[in-house]
């Protein structure tokens, strides 16, 4: 039993508050309704926003790992891989960046990026926080990497782990896989792809392109709300992750737990390893399972029909794309040379104060040279084009500068 002292002096420490609560948590949440016509996230369907919506369950529930489970096959068929090693991380597209590195990459260890944008930046960066010796390939927003580059890139650093995007939204760019992997398996080297703004929008077959680690997010075209990122390794990549000799950087995406907590590793009971987000959980599998109702195939179709159309409007209105091969655009994200005499960002303020329309400027390297326009999942549709070309006219109509 407590003394009366000890209670009182507890009394008085909950009576001392000094923070008022703050008005704006004393006012209702507001979010606006946006037509967001950038590079992610698009605008969620009702269907997945519902499924987000349902009653939490816990995280080590029977029902749970029953949805997880279904979220594995979902994720195999639109990796088009039969990897056991499936998953998705708790956290973004940077969460699966992350998870790929830190568990197939040792300090002192050899790796080459492919850096022709934003995202191959930033994997060089992770690597070597990792403590690995990072080699760049590097083009400028854009470029395209031959096979015979990567390859005398290989022969040289002796990498351990080669990165490509598939994907490089900052640039508009799909680059082409075919024959990368075979380079990757003559070299002993693994090779991970990012299609985080790729996946659902354009062809990629993890098994038959012999990708060894293949990520994505879920907000672009499989149009789910940010905060989930499927990832799948190999056996190549299993072999290489769990057969270290020092421990990943990361305990929160140490493949060795999580292969566990997602019932990848054989063993008959799953064990407590974090908290996963039930909600994006529930939205991940519906988004999933609209994909598989769809087709790939149609998916595929769609994205480019779609992005054709688009071209069309933009050209016939005097503007420029600025990836010139048409094989090489990504169907999801469109890059447009900034016009001669206008402010870019003057016309991305304009376009969303007139049309609540979100488009945006280049990122990482591609700053200042392109404004990106994305049309994805949900949001692939005709009249979302026709919306994003009128308010790209209105821009030019009404945000004309000289230039100095």
């Amino acid at each position: 039993m407590r003394s009366a002292p000890l209670l009182q002096q507890l009394e008085r420490s909950m009576s001392t508050v000094t923070i008022p609560p703050p008005a704006c948590m004393l006012r209702p949440l507001e979010a606006p309704l946006r037509y967001l016509f950038g590079p992610g996230p698009s605008n969620v369907p009702p269907r997945i926003l519902a499924a987000g919506a349902k009653p939490i369950i816990g995280h080590m529930h029977s029902e749970m790992f029953e949805v997880m489970d279904d979220i594995k096959e979902g994720i195999r068929y639109a990796f088009q891989t039969q990897n056991n090693m499936t998953i998705s991380m708790s956290g973004s597209g940077h969460a699966a960046m992350e998870c790929a590195v830190f568990n197939t990459v040792e300090p002192g260890e050899s790796v080459l990026v492919a850096i022709n944008g934003i995202w191959g930046e930033r994997v060089a960066e992770i690597a070597e926080r990792s403590g690995a010796k990072v080699h760049r390939l590097v083009k400028a927003p854009g470029g395209y990497f031959s096979n015979k580059e990567i390859e005398q890139a290989m022969q040289k650093h002796k990498p351990v782990l080669f990165f490509l995007t598939h994907g490089e939204s900052s640039a508009g760019l799909c680059h082409l896989v075919d024959g990368i992997g075979d380079i990757c398996r003559k070299h002993n080297c693994l090779f991970l792809v990012d299609t985080v703004a790729s996946l659902g929008a354009a062809p990629i077959f993890m098994d038959k392109q012999n990708i060894d680690i293949l990520y994505t997010g879920s907000q672009k075209a499989l149009n789910a709300p940010p905060g989930t990122a499927p990832i799948s390794f190999n056996d190549r990549a299993c072999h290489k992750m769990f057969n270290r000799k020092t421990k990943p950087l990361s305990y929160l995406f140490d493949m060795t737990y999580l292969s566990n907590y997602w019932g990848c590793d054989g063993k008959p009971a799953r064990i407590y390893h974090h908290t996963g987000p039930v909600s994006g959980f529930f939205a991940l599998r519906e988004s999933l399972a609209i994909l598989a109702e769809k087709g790939l195939e149609e998916s595929w179709r769609k994205h480019k029909e779609i992005a054709a159309y688009l071209y069309k409007g933009l050209e016939d209105m005097g503007l420029k794309l600025f990836i010139p091969d048409r094989d090489l655009r990504l169907p999801s994200v469109t890059t447009i040379a900034i016009p001669d005499g206008y402010d870019w960002r003057e016309m991305l303020a304009y376009i969303m104060k007139h049309h609540q329309m979100e488009m945006t400027g280049g990122l990482g390297p591609s700053v200042g040279m392109v404004m990106r326009v994305g049309l994805m999942g949900y949001n692939c549709e005709k009249f979302n084009a026709d919306k994003a070309l009128h308010a790209l006219q209105d821009a030019l109509k009404n945000c004309k500068k000289s230039k100095a």
